[in-house]
């Protein structure tokens, strides 16, 4: 059986406990084994290379230097890495490993929960096989994010709210790799209600499925 590892805590308005709880299910049905917990310590873990997923559900706080060396090392060394919102994305912000690792890092939201729309670039994809274009409600993720991602949906800011950036396309959903490993990151998912959406849920348990070694 394959086991992963829901890694949990920070800034509770996102609801981390909730959205463990939620992934964790999902995971579980999938088949896999599903330990969680709630402390960065848990990423020094020297038997974390044997994982075969790791979800980072951790919005901002702080990560030591070795447990990110860990997690690195794990994850180069063919675990698989995914997450989502700033469960992933803004997590650790002084951690540049941790963000060379995951192809990004949330710089802003403006106009904060927002209806906007989630284009895909890559249909082709089995991650997106299905899914067509879509609106959706919450924070629109305005990222630094690397090149080398490949990009599978994006969105396209208005300028309403900050009107310099008014036609900016930025990628939604990306997968990539760190090493051997494969890393799968969604910007969809502010709170646990965000998981009813079946466009968002779709997306980030494929994504799951597919970074999983």
């Amino acid at each position: 059986m394959r086991e992963a590892l829901i890694v949990w805590g920070g800034w509770s308005g996102h609801e981390p406990e909730q959205c463990a709880g939620i992934i964790a299910g999902m995971l579980e049905e999938d088949g896999f084994s599903v330990r969680m917990e709630t402390s960065t310590s848990a990423f020094a873990d020297p038997d974390l290379g044997k994982l075969s997923l790791i979800v980072p559900i951790f919005t901002m706080s702080k990560i030591e230097k070795s447990e990110v060396a860990n997690l690195s090392q794990a994850v180069r060394g063919g675990v698989g890495l995914a997450g989502y919102h700033g469960g992933m994305g803004d997590a650790f912000r002084e951690a540049v490993e941790y963000q060379f690792m995951c192809g990004g890092q949330w710089v802003a939201h403006p106009g904060n929960i927002i209806d906007y729309r989630v284009n895909i670039t890559r249909p082709d994809d089995p991650i997106m096989q299905g899914t067509r274009d879509f609106d959706y409600r919450s924070e629109q993720y305005y990222m630094h994010v690397d090149p080398s991602n490949e990009v599978l949906a994006t969105t396209t800011f208005s300028g309403e709210h900050a009107p310099w950036i008014d036609g900016v396309v930025m990628p939604v959903v990306w997968k990539r790799r760190h090493g051997e490993g494969r890393v799968f990151y969604s910007s969809l998912g502010h709170v646990a209600k965000e998981f009813d959406v079946p466009e968002m849920r779709t997306i980030l348990r494929r994504g799951m499925l597919w970074a999983a070694r």
